[in-house]
């Protein structure tokens, strides 16, 4: 899994040298401002609305237990940034399927655009059937993941509850979250190959590791402000193309 996460890393460098090469910044800033307009209004109020929940769990616990140790009261305030932290990657992950789901269109086509020039072919963007299909299992893969990555997300709330335990789903969030980004990323290559949903599944699922590193990026990018998220997007789709390509999909 490790080389393949450094793969997924690799990829990103040459994603840079292919978009420049290639000029697609009109494909990269389109999504790219779209995103980071989303990302901004969305994250204030998902930090907002995740500091709400925590005030309230606060207060729930004072009723129960008004006078507590310095000890207990640390453990108290771990475990609220805990549960703050995990709801956070809770509603990102939300707003990323909805995003998925609007740009997806551009993102397919972006894939694709990617695999023709390296192959050195030219493609042509084609609104007809089959287009409308990969649109539809598009769709219907990102309301999949969404829902399990719900379950997990659930799943390790009720883990950020436990004393010391907890202090770790920060990071578990955060490895899951990369996975079914990088994905949903992966699987535009494996829907252009015909894979099937349950095909490209077992096929990422093997591949775990250029899931996991392309969302690593992905989210590492959000760090540099205003151009990460911009440039974000598009760079995680392409990493992806060409991480796959190397690695002889069928």
């Amino acid at each position: 899994m490790l080389k393949e996460i450094i793969i997924a890393f690799q990829s990103y460098g040459r994603a840079h040298q292919f978009v420049t090469k290639h000029r697609l910044w009109k494909w990269i800033l389109i999504p790219g401002v779209l995103y980071a307009i989303l990302f901004s209004v969305g994250m204030y109020f998902f930090w907002n609305s995740a500091n709400d929940a925590v005030a309230w769990l606060s207060q729930l616990i004072h009723r129960f237990s008004p006078h507590r140790s310095a000890g207990l009261n640390f453990l108290v305030l771990m475990t609220a940034m805990m549960v703050h932290l995990v709801l956070v990657f809770f509603y990102f992950s939300l707003f990323k399927y909805l995003f998925l789901i609007i740009c997806s269109p551009i993102f397919s086509y972006l894939s694709e655009q990617t695999e023709a020039l390296i192959n050195g072919k030219e493609y042509s963007f084609k609104m007809d059937s089959e287009f409308f299909q990969d649109m539809k299992r598009g769709i219907g893969l990102a309301l999949r993941n969404s829902l399990w990555q719900t379950v997990y997300t659930l799943s390790i709330l009720i883990l950020s509850f436990i004393p010391l335990i907890g202090w770790i789903t920060p990071v578990i969030s955060t490895f899951v979250e990369c996975y079914y980004y990088g994905f949903s990323m992966l699987d535009y290559s494996c829907m252009r190959h015909k894979l099937s949903p349950s095909a490209s599944i077992a096929y990422i699922g093997q591949h775990k590791g250029l899931a996991i590193g392309n969302g690593i990026i992905f989210y590492g990018m959000h760090f540099v402000p205003v151009l990460g998220c911009v440039l974000a997007p598009a760079y995680a789709v392409i990493a992806a193309t060409i991480s796959l390509y190397h690695q002889n999909l069928e």
